[in-house]
């Protein structure tokens, strides 16, 4: 068995919250919603190498498909980025290979047989940072388990100190408890001396982005979804001031095309057509990591269909072995309205038994500087939405007497 449970809650939750909230883990509990599982999720190390060495390959295969797009409009519209976005694309240079996002996650199903497959990547504003960099390492310390989370602040201390971000914003910044403890936490692993403002207190003069005293910014990691300049009111002047590098916007603008679930799409039909972009082994890891995907519904099985910038289980649709609608996300906000849909073979997550219930788990993989380093895990139903919990996941290290690890 590749998954196992550690532990049992502790008595005094309040005393633990609080203890993390002075970690700046302030969202351990979300009013009532006990977000935070108090319990450690292990899995074996050969699994844990084999999913980190898989999304080292399929990160530069990501990355390969993400610069084979830049220039071709046609690719663009197919992956549905907004046309605010395409001058900006096609006018301004893409980080160097492996780089094209410094800040991202994997999701992946991982059977209890230890199969691992992509369900998709979020190259442009994940988060869960927290949760791995902060939480997990003090979980796997108090059970004595092996974690490659450690390295996670480093990393980003290193990305940034290429960017050199001035300033840090997110939506409703001190209002919105994950959001706001997300980028504070990057702020303080950069070390750098960074200024925290609200997204909507930005505002554009002259093609110049401003912050609510008029101070021009220079350079911004902003917590925004890049696809949203295609919705929000001032997207357009705000699109307008990147391509004409007023400001240098972190992520960067290519990563938007990471983003695009299109992208898994494009890079499956690349695979199905033996095109040499991809070497032998990138063929190899494409086929056993990934799943099938298309932009049309040619599925006659149990397939997954989604909004190419679908965010929190939002769009999701699952369908069963007849095709028929098995299940579908009904809380978060459906943006296959504005996107087109992607559509993917069926993988269900693996089924876990905690204290607090049964769930099913998502295990992320951040890359942070080019470099997979640290997990995270998602406790939910089949489609991993907002009500999702957050359950820290270590490694095992040693085998025991009946074959398994401990």
């Amino acid at each position: 068995m590749v998954w196992h449970v550690v532990g049992s809650p502790h008595e005094d939750r309040d005393a633990r919250v609080a203890e993390l909230a002075a970690m700046g883990f302030t969202w351990a509990d979300i009013e009532e919603e006990k977000y935070w599982i108090d319990q450690l999720v292990t899995m074996d190390r050969k699994t844990h190498d084999e999913l980190m060495d898989a999304s080292q390959i399929l990160w530069n295969i990501f990355d390969k498909a993400a610069r084979f797009v830049i220039g071709k409009e046609d690719l663009y519209q197919v992956l549905s980025i907004p046309e605010v976005l395409w001058d900006g694309l096609d006018w301004l240079d893409p980080n160097e290979f492996g780089q094209m996002s410094r800040y991202a996650r994997f999701d992946f199903a991982i059977g209890h047989d230890g199969n691992i497959k992509l369900l998709e990547l979020n190259a442009d504003t994940p988060t869960g940072y927290v949760e791995s960099s902060v939480v997990t390492p003090w979980m796997c310390k108090q059970y004595e388990k092996y974690t490659t989370n450690n390295e996670m602040a480093s990393l980003v201390r290193d990305a940034w100190a290429v960017e050199q971000p001035e300033y840090v914003a997110c939506v409703s910044y001190g209002q919105h408890l994950e959001d706001t403890g997300t980028v504070d936490m990057l702020a303080k692993h950069s070390g750098l001396d960074i200024k925290m403002i609200d997204c909507l207190d930005l505002w554009v003069d002259e093609g110049v982005l401003k912050d609510a005293n008029g101070i021009a910014i220079k350079r911004l990691f902003a917590l925004y979804p890049k696809e949203w300049m295609a919705i929000d009111d001032g997207g357009e002047a705000f699109a307008y001031s990147i391509e004409n590098r007023h400001v240098e916007l972190f992520n960067s603008l290519h990563a938007i095309i990471l983003q695009s679930k299109g992208l898994q799409a494009l890079i499956w039909g690349l695979h199905e057509l033996e095109v040499d972009l991809f070497d032998e082994k990138e063929h190899d890891y494409i086929e056993r990591f990934m799943l099938p995907t298309y932009n049309k519904p040619i599925f006659d099985h149990s397939y997954v269909s989604k909004s190419m910038f679908g965010r929190e289980g939002g769009s999701v649709q699952m369908f069963d072995t007849e095709g028929q609608l098995d299940v579908q996300d009904t809380a978060g906000v459906d943006t296959s309205q504005f996107f087109s849909r992607v559509y993917q073979k069926r993988a269900d997550l693996p089924h876990i038994e905690l204290a607090s219930g049964s769930f099913h788990l998502l295990t992320g993989v951040f890359v942070i500087h080019g470099k997979p380093c640290g997990l995270l895990g998602r406790a939910g139903g089949l489609i991993t939405g907002n009500s999702s919990h957050f359950v820290a996941i270590g490694v095992n290290e040693h085998e025991a007497e009946d074959g398994s690890t401990i």
